[in-house]
């Protein structure tokens, strides 16, 4: 089991962070807010930047940075404080830009960083989240959706379609 990265890591990412932060206070010539920065994921996830009403947050797993830390600073950081700096820039505006879109790219190629949408490492020794998984229908195919998915179509607040029959899906019930 790999362990997390320790407080010493912890600071060079945030520090890390907070140049790329500062870096595109100089590009745009606009003055972009401090971000929170936790380590609270786990999975094959390494990092997230997520925005709820006026709260935003970094989030990185301890443990792909401990595994994969050189790869991590490199390509996760900027990748994440390019969310964060797209979301900010079109804060407000009636056009929203898609999260690896041409806005969130351009971002990327002024930090000098790698645009890849997501990397390929091995998982051995790291703790992953596992959720369950719901067996959903159409007229086509059984669909597996995520527990967030099944529990806003039993609240009524989303409905998810197959992309082959556009039919709605339904919940699969077993046979007793």
């Amino acid at each position: 089991m790999i362990d997390p990265i320790n407080e010493s890591q912890k600071n060079l990412v945030i520090d890390k962070t907070e140049y790329f932060l500062h870096q595109a206070c100089d590009i745009y010539q606009r003055n972009f807010e401090p971000i929170a920065v936790d380590f609270d994921l786990k999975g094959k996830v390494a990092g997230m930047y997520r925005r709820k009403q006026d709260q935003r947050v970094i989030r990185y797993n301890p443990y792909l940075f401990a595994k994969y830390f050189a790869d991590s600073l490199t390509l996760t950081v900027p990748h994440e404080v390019a969310h964060y700096i797209t979301d900010m820039m079109f804060a407000g505006a009636r056009y929203r830009p898609r999260p690896h879109g041409k806005e969130w790219r351009e971002v990327m190629q002024a930090f000098g960083a790698d645009a890849s949408r997501t990397c390929d490492y091995d998982l051995e020794g790291i703790p992953v989240r596992i959720s369950k998984r719901h067996d959903y229908h159409c007229q086509c195919m059984t669909h597996e959706l995520s527990s967030q998915r099944h529990n806003k179509i039993q609240k009524r607040t989303a409905r998810y379609y197959c992309k082959k029959c556009n039919e709605e899906l339904m919940l699969e019930v077993a046979n007793g």
